[in-house]
């Protein structure tokens, strides 16, 4: 298996940058509705702009927050496999890709890629990311898109194969049916010689988990935090951070790390021009992580369409990655 030469003289990179993204109406829109509702939340999209993803790329690096060292060493452990499946001449599709790190493994180890195409809504982060990757990988196709991953809009023009990227175990921050509904939308968007290469974390003792959303440096917390910080600087609002109490707790029922800030007080904070009360102890939902077993994780690629192909974990189970067919 050869990989992608990064030493050969070549053209100025092939990077080009679309935008489907309108993130300012859509996040006054997101944080109005949700704050009026009886139980107030705010999607967790809008926590990844550009300080957002800054901050989530320095969790990352965390001693608690186990997933992405776990899943990159599966992914080094077994790239060369995984690639055979994607086979050569590949595109490569990132959903919320990031900083694109994990990416380089499996570009490294696929035979001339046709494309990568990263996809997500912090678009200074894209634009930064896309740009190191063309930048290293002066032979590839790069194609940003900012967008969010489940709208509708134009993919790249497909290589002998569509390779879907969906590391990180992003699809925990949907319940069931919803990451169900994501997947199955992606599954009809390719064709039978299409695939999934997709990150989920696992079931594991709780306190594990909670560790790894309450780090002892409070990056996680800041992160949360943020979305307020957004708020008062994009939408007007008037949030005091320190009028509001985080909250990560593991919820054993529905399997999920549910994180919430929680008003210490009674309070009413402008947003848009407009009054949002909160009661002493009221919780703004911020974000869930679904954890699965091994078992639940491929019923899922299974009930949105896809084929399992093969499943790597860690040695101690704490995490996995699947290789889906859509055929």
């Amino acid at each position: 298996m050869t990989t992608l030469d990064r030493t050969q003289a070549a053209a100025p990179p092939r990077l080009s940058f679309k935008d489907y993204c309108r993130e300012q109406q859509s996040f006054a829109d997101a944080a109005l509705a949700g704050l009026r509702r009886k139980q107030k939340a705010i999607p967790c999209p809008f926590l990844y702009d550009e300080r957002g993803s800054a901050l989530f790329d320095k969790i990352c690096g965390l001693r608690e927050y186990y997933p992405t060292r776990t899943e990159t060493a599966i992914l080094k452990a077994n790239a060369e496999e995984i690639a055979e499946y994607c086979g050569a001449h590949a595109s490569l599709i990132e959903l919320g890709s990031g900083s694109s790190v994990k990416t380089r493994i499996l570009l490294d180890a696929l035979e001339a890629p046709a494309c990568y195409a990263p996809i997500d809504v912090s678009r200074e982060h894209l634009r930064n990311a896309a740009a190191k990757i063309a930048r290293d990988y002066p032979q590839l196709k790069v194609e940003a898109i900012c967008a969010d991953y489940a709208d509708a809009f134009p993919l790249p023009e497909a290589g002998r194969r569509t390779v879907v990227f969906f590391p990180g175990s992003t699809i925990g921050n949907l319940n069931r049916d919803d990451a169900r509904t994501l997947l199955a939308s992606w599954r009809d968007r390719l064709d039978d010689e299409g695939m999934m290469v997709i990150g989920i974390d696992l079931k594991k003792d709780p306190r594990v988990l909670e560790a790894a959303y309450n780090d002892a440096a409070g990056v996680t917390e800041a992160f949360i935090r943020n979305i307020f910080v957004r708020a008062n600087r994009e939408l007007g609002a008037d949030f005091d951070l320190e009028a509001f109490e985080y909250e990560a707790r593991y919820e054993p029922g529905p399997g999920r790390v549910e994180m919430y800030l929680t008003s210490r007080e009674g309070q009413t904070v402008t947003l848009c021009g407009a009054p949002i009360r909160f009661a002493e102890g009221e919780r703004v939902h911020i974000e869930n992580s679904h954890k699965y077993s091994l078992d639940e994780a491929s019923a899922l690629g299974e009930a949105a369409g896809f084929s399992p192909l093969a499943c790597y974990t860690d040695d101690a189970q704490r995490f996995s990655v699947h290789v889906w067919s859509a055929s």
